[in-house]
């Protein structure tokens, strides 16, 4: 394609048709459009970038699937994913099974340790409480039944509070001391305390004056035994010793 030329005053010009040069394309007069080429080109130049651009992201995303010759290998390795996926789901329900086992087993054995503690408290309990009893001077020196009845009959109103031995009335009211007012009674006062008010005192105390020598007489009934009205609260009380 060249460019047609005109003669003025003996020099030589490009012919120029509506502002623009003219060309001769095999024998045909082409106005050239410079202002429209240059536009039409720098659009297609975008475009070329762009279509770049997608090409090397599209490879960039191919290269995740190297190693798969096929569309049916690409459907298995889906497949092979899915069913991984779908493996995750159920070993999670396992585990939430598992934990529930392992919950219930740990919930157990607090259980049986809780039992385990308040049967060790309990027996300490008891043997704090009948060391008191079978050692007492009080009983040792003022009461006239065998120390294992006393034990019967007054044991419920003692109790291990703070790890001390403390007594409470029969409506579950605190035994205070009238030696330290103001303070609970310990186990010989408030053992002293529940025996004076016992309705049958009289027949656990010692008769004054006998130094020791056990309990009073009582008189017997027609069949020889002692008619003491305690063989009837105390349990396994029986037939006090003639003295």
């Amino acid at each position: 394609m060249d460019l047609k030329t005109v003669e003025i005053e003996g020099k030589t010009y490009a012919e120029v048709r509506d502002g623009k040069p003219v060309y001769v394309d095999d024998g045909k007069e082409i106005a050239f459009d410079v202002v429209h080429t240059t536009k039409t080109v720098t659009r297609l130049n975008g475009e070329a970038q762009g279509h770049r651009e997608a090409k090397e992201a599209a490879e960039a995303k191919l290269k995740t699937f190297e190693g798969i010759e096929s569309p049916e290998d690409a459907i298995k390795a889906l497949e092979t994913v899915k069913n991984l996926d779908d493996k995750k789901l159920i070993d999670a329900g396992e585990v939430d099974k598992v934990k529930a086992e392992v919950s219930k087993v740990y919930e157990e054995k607090l259980d049986a340790k809780d039992q385990e503690i308040g049967n060790l408290k309990t027996t300490l309990n008891d043997k704090m409480i009948g060391d008191s009893f079978s050692n007492s001077k009080f009983v040792e020196e003022n009461i006239a039944v065998p120390k294992s009845l006393v034990r019967s009959e007054f044991s419920k109103n003692f109790s291990i509070e703070d790890g001390n031995v403390v007594a409470k009335d029969a409506s579950g009211n605190l035994i205070y001391s009238k030696e330290k007012p103001g303070e609970p009674a310990a186990f010989e006062e408030a053992l002293g305390i529940l025996v004076s008010s016992h309705p049958d005192s009289e027949h656990l105390l010692k008769e004054k004056g006998s130094g020791g020598g056990g309990a009073k007489q009582r008189d017997r009934g027609g069949d020889g035994n002692h008619s003491n009205p305690l063989a009837s609260k105390i349990p396994g009380f029986g037939d006090l010793p003639e003295k």
